[in-house]
């Protein structure tokens, strides 16, 4: 990982937002009608948003936009934090600034007087379950197919839009802890290993550091289950189209299987090299949890 030093600050005005647009053509190339102009996103931050920007001096690396949405409870109506985008320069990726936003945003949107936070993510995208579930502590009951239809930039076209809605619930212990100076370790295979738990189906290992998923979901018998996903989806779509569009097909139907059975997405164990990546869900139903990680 390489190190970087850089600084984050709320931008609210119309030259810093410019600097928003420019870089989501950076970070998502191919489709210049998905970029958010400039005029929207200080419309936002003028009525409750948040537009947080990282920087290397002056120079934009990374950024995270979200505004204030309502969520619809059984009699009532209660607002919410949308987080809705974050993109990092691909210079610096893998340097701590997603994460670093992300708290950052935890923090303002806490004075705002929110409690809860929403976003949206490809669940095949392990680095970015890493991110999301494992360090950051949201969780995830919700699976949304094809959310945003048919995707136009380099990295999602082609594909149905799936996305996983996470549940960022900022005031509680859980995301406190992994949001302190000592949180809590992320989970490697080893802890699992210690654990006795084994992913809940076997894939096929192909070459050239492919894998296919089962034909089949096994039943859900257990009350905690791990479940395997590439550890590097992109290559693997890049590699192998027709089989990243059967690993789509088969998240969806495990997932939403999962979640009408009342499991939720808790953890990620993620071990990443050079040479190889591994990442497995999560997933518990009860009180069940990897009592010693959580």
């Amino acid at each position: 990982m390489t190190q970087h030093n850089y600084n984050i600050r709320l931008l609210d005005t119309p030259e810093d937002l410019r600097l928003i647009e420019d870089l989501q053509r950076e970070v998502w190339q191919g489709s210049e009608t998905d970029v958010v102009p400039m005029h929207m996103l200080i419309t936002a931050v003028h009525n409750g948003g948040l537009v947080l920007g990282a920087f290397d001096d002056e120079k934009i690396i990374g950024f995270v936009f979200g505004f204030v949405g309502l969520e619809k409870l059984t009699n009532d109506v209660r607002a919410k934090h949308c987080s809705h985008m974050m993109g990092i320069h691909p210079n610096y990726r893998d340097s701590g600034i997603g994460f670093a936003l992300k708290r950052a945003q935890w923090q303002m949107v806490r004075h705002q007087g929110l409690d809860h936070i929403t976003w949206t993510y490809d669940p095949l995208l392990s680095r970015n379950a890493y991110l999301n579930i494992a360090k950051l502590g949201a969780v995830c009951t919700t699976y949304r197919q094809s959310e945003y239809g048919e995707m136009r930039d380099g990295l999602n076209a082609g594909l149905p839009s799936d996305r996983f809605q996470v549940d960022w619930w900022i005031n509680t212990q859980r995301v406190t802890r992994r949001l302190s100076k000592n949180p809590r370790p992320t989970l490697k295979l080893k802890h699992v290993a210690r654990s006795g738990l084994r992913p809940f189906y076997a894939l096929q290992f192909l070459t050239d550091n492919l894998v296919r998923p089962p034909e089949h979901l096994p039943p859900f018998n257990d009350r905690l289950l791990l479940a395997e996903i590439p550890g590097d989806f992109i290559e693997l779509k890049n590699k192998d189209f027709l089989l990243a569009r059967d690993w789509r097909f088969f998240t969806r139907e495990l997932f939403e299987t999962a979640f009408a059975r009342s499991y939720i997405v808790t953890d990620f164990v993620y071990d990443h090299t050079d040479e190889h990546s591994r990442g497995m869900y999560v997933l518990t139903h009860g009180e069940s949890t990897l009592d010693e990680f959580e």
